[in-house]
């Protein structure tokens, strides 16, 4: 899994940076099939929006969290990418489920 991280109209910290790449890569325990990872941090006004990019075989997935505090958009938008992944797998499990079923 490859993980690019970019900060928009700010400097990051390291630590910051740090904190989004583990978030992210707790990931990989609900599904190992994923390919890149983008995480771009962004200021826009008074919100302060993390989003985070995942390309697994056959999609993007998208997610897009907003707040007042960077830390928390960042887990906000983990534990959602972390819900479509547990989604997208689920479909894949009954894709192959059915497929089986019509050859029998």
């Amino acid at each position: 899994m490859r993980i690019t991280f970019t900060a928009r109209h700010f400097k990051s910290s390291e630590r910051l940076k740090e904190h989004a790449i583990a978030q992210v890569e707790k990931l990989k325990r609900y599904y190992d099939g994923i390919l890149d990872i983008e995480i771009i941090l962004d200021y826009i006004k008074q919100q302060q929006v993390a989003e985070i990019i995942a390309k697994v075989y056959g999609t993007r997935l998208t997610v897009v969290e907003k707040s007042e505090d960077m830390y928390k958009s960042i887990d906000l938008a983990v534990d959602k990418l972390e819900r479509q992944l547990k989604r997208y797998k689920g479909k894949l499990r009954g894709f192959e489920n059915q497929r089986i079923a019509e050859n029998f």
